[in-house]
């Protein structure tokens, strides 16, 4: 019964303090769940942020869940994507009326911008220190920039490009 306290405690704690969605709770993410509670590693995360990408759901959600059930199975799972969204919902619920009423507000207006620079420079801090354990040879340097050329050059879906990558894995693995 402890474990699954904590587990919704460490989630609930990661849902409340974190904006900007699933790529903004990388860090907390990485900082809880591998660095302080050791229920991870970061290659596991990567694969669980990987995996929620191609499913459907929000990715934090998915992450939640993927760790809950790795711990506790499905009562973990539960207990786990609990924690995350309890925070949302509440807040939600709670500023819903006030948050229109206040937008346009210069300050709160100010507010938000430098919140979502923060976020932006929160996701390229955990992409940059990713990047040094997902890529750890030539081929996985290739993927990387080919897929990131699909996105950003050529404006390829997300998805495609997931399973493009996982194809070409997987014939890259089977050749070994």
């Amino acid at each position: 019964m402890l474990v699954l306290w904590n587990l919704f405690a460490t989630f609930f704690k990661i849902g409340m303090f974190t904006f900007g969605g699933g790529y903004a709770m990388i860090p907390l993410l990485q900082a809880e769940l591998v660095e302080r509670k050791k229920w991870t590693t970061d290659e596991e995360i990567m694969d669980y942020y990987s995996i929620g990408q191609c499913t459907p759901g929000i990715i934090a959600v998915n992450v939640a869940t993927f760790i809950g059930y790795k711990l506790k199975k499905i009562t973990g799972a539960v207990v786990a994507t609990v924690g995350i969204v309890t925070p949302s919902i509440i807040i939600i619920i709670a500023l819903a009326n006030i948050i229109t009423l206040y937008m346009a507000n210069p300050y709160v207006a100010h507010a938000f911008a430098g919140i979502r620079i923060v976020v932006i420079a929160l996701i390229a801090d955990v992409v940059l220190g990713m990047r040094k354990k997902a890529v750890g040879n030539v081929f996985q340097g290739a993927v990387f920039v080919f897929a990131l050329a699909l996105l950003v050059a050529a404006g390829v879906s997300p998805a495609v490009v997931v399973v493009a990558a996982a194809v070409a894995g997987f014939v890259a693995g089977g050749r070994r």
